[in-house]
């Protein structure tokens, strides 16, 4: 589908590389981007900016870190986020995001289409590496795309786990905060991130 998108920092500051509206990602080449300053004016590509594009605007400004953001309307994350119960370390990908719950933005459900409401968002992000956007979507971070990516994708299989062992009865086993750190260490150092991040461009350079 063409609504998510995807942001990468400008390396000399102008602002960010987004996709371009009416694109799906896997649709996505140079002809497909643009060039957003940080007043959300176009300064290299067609059309006029995407709605959201205040999102990547302003968690990029409040995190000079992050080289990297990704908004999606992950199935799973928005089925999870709607039942207001707290995001489990029952897995390898929810000890990711801790043992307390992912962070979570409720400003609006709609489009986060100004920077106010794009500040409020980067603020609820916070530090974290993702955040629910509860009857929206996910967002997420990183210091590089590949971290960006996989803090989306893992994000939405810890909903999805969670969302799987609530079905069958409560959840009765998960790790406590202090497990759950010492996992997030153990199972995801950058070098995991880049590994199923070097995955999933494989895959897709073999379509």
């Amino acid at each position: 589908m063409v609504w998510g998108h995807a942001a990468v920092r400008d390396p000399d500051g102008r602002g960010i590389w987004i996709k371009a509206p009416g694109w799906g990602l896997e649709e996505v080449d140079a002809d497909r981007v643009q060039l957003v300053s940080f007043d959300a004016d176009v300064l290299e590509g067609e059309g006029k900016p995407h709605k959201e594009c205040h999102i990547h605007l302003e968690i990029m400004r409040r995190r000079p870190d992050v080289v990297c953001t990704i908004h999606t309307h992950a199935q799973a994350a928005v089925a999870f986020a709607a039942l207001d119960t707290p995001l489990l370390p029952i897995s390898h990908e929810g000890a990711l995001f801790g043992g307390a719950d992912v962070p979570r933005f409720t400003r609006t459900g709609g489009l986060v289409e100004n920077p106010d409401l794009g500040r409020a968002l980067a603020d609820a992000l916070g530090d974290a590496p993702a955040a629910l956007m509860p009857k929206h979507g996910l967002v997420a971070a990183g210091t590089e795309v590949g971290a960006a990516v996989m803090h989306a994708v893992l994000l939405d299989r810890a909903c999805q786990t969670q969302l799987m062992a609530m079905a069958a009865g409560p959840v009765r086993v998960f790790s406590d905060a202090a497990e759950a750190a010492a996992k997030r260490l153990q199972c995801w150092p950058p070098g995991q991130l880049d590994a199923g991040w070097n995955y999933l461009d494989r895959k897709g350079s073999s379509r």
